[in-house]
């Protein structure tokens, strides 16, 4: 690879420094599940030279690797993103964390192994987008995978990403598992083969108890032993370089430096739902009446970057509780607590290596449905405003989201530094659609919760014990519902006037540009996002030799 051009340009403060400058075939920007995966994937090839960056940190801290570090605030490796004030939430402003760092948000997620349902895979490929059927994927599923506990005709083994059964041995799983069976809801065992409705626990990319991020998966392990491989972090890239049309590679900020990596073959973004977009929009690629008015010149006219915004919808019922499994900082829960560090020492097992949303489930709010249209999340904690708000007694939380909300939200520019945060604006029950599926999900999920085995956990209904009418139910939705964390879809995969890639993933109008992360989803599927987001990092890579071959 060459190294060691620079060029002469103005630092932020005035003066006059280097713009270093290296050459690679390709430069990933974003180290998270897409950008990890497809980096390791193509750094196989002893001849391909590949730059990964990213703005954070290597994220190998203990706060991360330990799974019980869920609990504690780590805001190096959090974007933590407000969102505009939202109309469906009574103006609410809502919190939109992100990872930051390599691994991305697989470096701070709930670890939860969820592939979606096959529908959503077929509905992809029905809207024209050729090669990404059930059928087509699941090979790429199946190839990133190595699974503990499941294999056959779904399921993988010796993969880079470790998936497994929870190591918590937490008792309330027999009691969930037989509160659904109060409830008449099936018991599944495994969500990730043809079908997943039912409720069970969880499984998660998780390798002898300590968190398995895309990074452990596909970057850590060739860190210092792949000579074609480098890795940058506290990167921060500030625009994409177009020459003649095709992008070149990426101009990008390190501590008070100025940098470039050039790409012989590829620019390949992977900065995530909000800040691939922006990063189009910051390069001259998006509507171009909206970049006219940042004052940056217009490299292709893309007017769907930054829209088709898709997120889960997702409501908290919270109780306060005196079961003594659930995890609550008090110190009566203290020595409890430090015989969970001694065990997770020895053995690599117990409460720190719960991901706290340990059980859970798929279910429809109507039998006429072809697909189940709510997911669960059972929480071994009270999880009150994403845990940022702590109460006195300790107790359990259940989530359910709406899986494939008709509203649709937007990334904007708030202006031309690349160092701003985006607008969010995921426009969350701008349909009324929306709301009325999230009241029959709140009925679904509180039916669970009347069950004499969730009742007999259950000491104070902390904010829906007088939620009794529709009426009641629409107005504590509105003043309650914030994101589950599955943003999708803003540089949406497609062939119509509002695709921003196709179905290989390269950006509409120029050469040399491809997105690879959960931005490509043109709808959102119907579960948790990591797996699905290191699919499309595994395809992509896959797509990309072919061409070179």
């Amino acid at each position: 690879m060459d190294s060691g051009l620079a060029l002469r340009a103005p630092r932020n403060d005035g003066k006059w420094g280097n713009i270093l400058t290296d050459t690679f075939d390709f430069v990933v920007v974003g180290a998270g599940s897409g950008g990890c995966t497809v980096a390791g994937r193509l750094s196989e090839d002893a001849p391909t030279s590949v730059a990964l960056l990213d703005a954070g940190g290597r994220n190998d801290t203990w706060r991360i690797t330990t799974p019980f570090g869920l609990a504690l605030p780590y805001a190096a490796a959090n974007w933590a993103f407000d969102t505009v004030p939202q109309k469906g939430l009574n103006g609410r402003i809502g919190y939109q964390p992100r990872g930051k760092g390599l691994g991305g948000s697989s470096a701070i997620n709930a670890m939860v192994y969820i592939r979606g349902h096959k529908w959503d895979y077929d509905h992809w490929a029905a809207l024209g987008n050729t090669g990404w059927s059930y059928a087509d994927v699941l090979p790429y599923f199946k190839r990133s995978e190595n699974n503990a506990d499941f294999d056959g005709e779904y399921h993988g083994k010796g993969g880079p990403l470790h998936v497994n059964r929870l190591r918590s041995d937490n008792p309330i799983h027999d009691v969930f598992h037989q509160a659904a069976r109060e409830a008449q809801f099936r018991i599944r065992e495994d969500f990730n083969a043809e079908d997943h409705e039912g409720l069970g626990s969880y499984q998660v990319t998780q390798r002898n108890g300590e968190r398995w991020s895309a990074a452990r998966a596909y970057v850590a392990p060739h860190l210092g032993k792949r000579a074609n491989l480098r890795v940058e972090t506290g990167a921060r890239a500030t625009k994409i370089l177009f020459e003649g049309g095709r992008a070149v590679g990426i101009e990008y900020v390190q501590g008070n430096q100025k940098k470039q990596l050039r790409a012989r073959r590829e620019v390949v973004l992977a900065a995530g739902a909000f800040q691939s977009p922006q990063l189009l929009m910051l390069s001259g690629l998006g509507d171009g009446d909206a970049l006219a008015a940042h004052g940056i010149a217009v490299v292709h006219h893309l007017p769907g970057v930054g829209r088709n915004l898709q997120d889960h919808p997702d409501f908290v019922f919270v109780y306060a509780s005196d079961y003594p499994h659930f995890v609550h900082a008090s110190i009566s829960r203290l020595p409890s607590l430090l015989r969970g560090i001694q065990r997770y020492r020895r053995e690599r097992r117990g409460v720190m290596t719960t991901n706290f949303a340990e059980c859970g489930g798929f279910l429809k709010t109507r039998p006429d449905l072809d697909v189940p249209d709510i997911q669960l999340h059972f929480v071994i904690a009270m999880l009150d405003d994403h845990g940022r708000k702590k109460h006195k007694e300790a107790g359990f939380s259940c989530h359910f989201c709406l899986l494939r909300p008709k509203s649709r939200g937007s990334i904007w520019l708030k202006s031309a530094d690349p160092l701003a945060a985006p607008l969010i604006d995921p426009n969350f029950l701008g349909e009324a659609e929306d709301l009325e599926a999230m009241v029959a999900g709140f009925k679904t999920t509180r039916r669970l919760m009347e069950t004499p085995a969730m009742r007999a956990l259950q000491k104070k209904d902390m904010f829906t014990s007088e939620v009794r009418t529709d009426d009641d139910i629409r107005a504590i939705l509105r003043a309650r519902v914030d994101t589950v964390y599955h943003p999708v879809g803003t540089c949406k995969m497609g062939t119509d006037a509002m695709a921003v890639v196709d179905p290989v993933l390269k950006v509409h109008g120029v050469a040399g540009l491809r997105v690879v992360d959960a931005s490509i989803m043109p709808t959102l599927i119907g579960g948790n996002t990591n797996a699905p987001t290191i699919m499309i990092g595994e395809k992509a890579a896959d797509m990309i030799r072919a061409e070179m071959r």
